[in-house]
């Protein structure tokens, strides 16, 4: 009953407001010149390999060096900081915030984040999976796999050293793979959601609801 409940205070969040709202920051110091207005709509990347540049927001200048900062994200620009124009400003500073309409797989996706155990990168650095583990993804797939505290499930691939990684969490399947092989994860970001098999039912049942109720609001 407690999953029951945590999972309908969840998805009311996301009733509320189906949002992701992303906050835009100075790379570096220089001074600012915005290119957008609130309330407008941005495009994030776009082409095959998103290898076109975003919807330009602002203009950074630093010792007569121009630098135009895209939109990483499609959505509105729900807040600007327009003060800051024509101010030199610090790196960090926030500058824009974009709505962006979560479509119905990404509000699944951070739905599960929360209740998924998510095991973190240690450091930041490439990951692949053990051998022994992604033998058994390719033969039945990951949601097939079953790993336990102290199993080897990763190695991390730092400064031209391998280096095994030990899984410390709750027993339970590989529901959800975070990372790209040879492609780098940032410390503290998730690697793997490992769901306890007792709650695969209360998993497929997130997703069943949420696929239904956001197909009706269409």
């Amino acid at each position: 009953m407690a999953d029951e409940i945590e999972f309908d205070r969840l998805l009311e969040r996301y009733r509320q407001d189906p949002y992701k709202y992303v906050t835009i920051h100075a790379p570096h110091t220089g001074e600012i010149s915005f290119l957008i207005n609130t309330d407008e709509p941005v495009e994030g990347p776009g082409g095959e390999w998103d290898h076109l540049p975003g919807t330009p927001l602002f203009q950074i200048t630093r010792e007569r060096n121009d630098k135009v900062i895209g939109a990483p994200i499609n959505g509105v620009v729900s807040e600007l900081f327009g003060d800051l124009e024509g101010r030199f400003v610090e790196a960090g500073q926030p500058l824009v915030v974009i709505r962006h309409p979560l479509k119905k797989k990404e509000i699944i996706e951070n739905i599960l984040r929360q209740i998924l155990y998510l095991f973190q990168a240690p450091e930041k650095a490439k990951y692949f999976f053990a051998l022994d583990i992604q033998s058994r993804i390719d033969k039945k797939g990951a949601r097939s796999v079953i790993i336990r505290p102290g199993d080897e499930v990763l190695t991390m691939s730092l400064m031209k050293r391998d280096t095994p990684v030990f899984y410390d969490g709750r027993e339970g399947v590989i529901h959800s793979i975070y990372f790209e092989p040879r492609v780098s994860v940032d410390k503290g970001e998730p690697l793997i959601g490992v769901c306890p098999e007792e709650k695969l039912p209360l998993i497929q049942k997130v997703i069943t609801r949420v696929k239904a109720e956001w197909d009706a609001r269409q």
